[in-house]
């Protein structure tokens, strides 16, 4: 009886030990931290490159990515040209792909097409001139019945959103 006790409790302070101390393999790392003298930011109106241009994408993404970081961070929105961290935004791809077929009477018609949106990112921490770039893409599926127009008013949203999360993330979380 004693050794089945002692088994139990010896059992029982390695699972709480593993359970609260982990494996000591993975830790959080303060790479996704801001730089705590990074008081103001600046979000600039998104150029569009791509070859095919929706007209409400780069305001739309813009303002979303400033709401983004006003509402998630402690930066201080502004429109100087000494802001701390200073963000630019190019569309570079706004195509659309057929990615499904089906096959209906002998004849092979598009079912699904899908809309993929990249955005190449400059974010320039100016008190340390530390400039980094990235890209970003989603791509967005609608039916192909649909023109690219009727997808995009349904889309528009859906766009907005994802791209500036992951640009958000990009940017703070260094992802």
């Amino acid at each position: 009886m004693k050794n089945t006790v002692a088994i139990f409790l010896l059992f029982t302070i390695c699972v709480f030990n593993f359970a609260f101390t982990g494996c000591g393999v993975y830790s959080f790392s303060p790479k996704g931290t801001l730089d705590p003298d990074i008081k103001t930011v600046r979000v600039n109106l998104f150029e569009n490159k791509a070859p095919y241009i929706n007209a409400q994408l780069t305001p739309n993404l813009s303002e979303r990515l400033r709401q983004k970081i006003t509402r998630q961070t402690k930066l201080s929105q502004t429109n100087n040209d000494n802001a701390n961290l200073d963000i630019n935004g190019t569309i570079t791809d706004y195509s659309v792909l057929t990615t499904g077929v089906s096959s209906a009477n002998g004849q092979t018609q598009s079912s699904i097409n899908r809309l993929t949106v990249t955005v190449h990112i400059v974010f320039n921490n100016t008190l340390k001139s530390d400039i980094k770039e990235a890209d970003v893409s989603r791509s967005f599926d609608f039916p192909a019945n649909q023109s690219l127009n009727q997808a995009e008013g349904q889309l528009l949203e859906e766009i907005v959103r994802n791209l500036s999360d992951d640009i958000f993330n990009r940017i703070f979380s260094d992802w």
